[in-house]
């Protein structure tokens, strides 16, 4: 019998999905992911369990912003999306001493455990570019940085199956 599975949302880059297609597995950096925990969902008066992996999932396209930070400095030609990667993992260790959906997951994921992934649109480019640029600020409480953090955050990512990546790789 296998150990039980949590659903967790690793904030990512397009550079990690191109390595996720290449070698078959994503490394999440620092091991750290988001999920449904049983701190977040104390943390909310309301909700579904739909609602709270959301809530999961937007912790991990905030970290993306942080991640794409370093990898859009200075090159105003990359692609600036948030990516977000759904999976099923067995071996993961809550971290409520960051934050109340903050887990770490223990070894790389297999593109066998990815549930989905979640990308921005084209016409988010702008807004998660000037994003990426002030998260650090937003999350030390600048309330113009927080803004520029909302108008990304307001664009919908999309979905995509695990088999759909090549593909979209292709087309970035």
């Amino acid at each position: 019998m296998s150990p039980p599975t949590m659903r967790v949302y690793l904030p990512a880059t397009l550079a990690m999905l191109r390595t996720l297609v290449e070698s078959g597995e994503l490394v999440p950096v620092s091991g750290t992911a988001f999920a449904l925990t049983p701190m977040l969902r104390e943390s909310y008066a309301t909700g579904n369990t739909e609602e709270l992996e959301y809530a999961a999932m937007m912790d991990a396209a905030r970290a993306s912003l942080r991640l794409l930070s370093y990898e859009l400095d200075g090159d105003p030609q990359a692609c600036a999306r948030r990516v977000v990667v759904a999976a099923d993992v067995a071996q993961v260790r809550l971290r409520p001493d960051l934050d109340d959906a903050a887990v770490t997951v223990l070894g790389p994921v297999p593109v066998t455990a990815v549930a989905a992934v979640h990308v921005d649109l084209a016409e988010a480019q702008a807004a998660v570019r000037a994003a990426a640029e002030v998260v650090i600020a937003a999350d030390l409480g600048d309330p113009d940085a927080e803004f520029a953090v909302g108008d990304a955050e307001d664009h919908e990512m999309a979905w995509y199956a695990p088999q759909e990546l090549p593909f979209l790789l292709d087309l970035l």
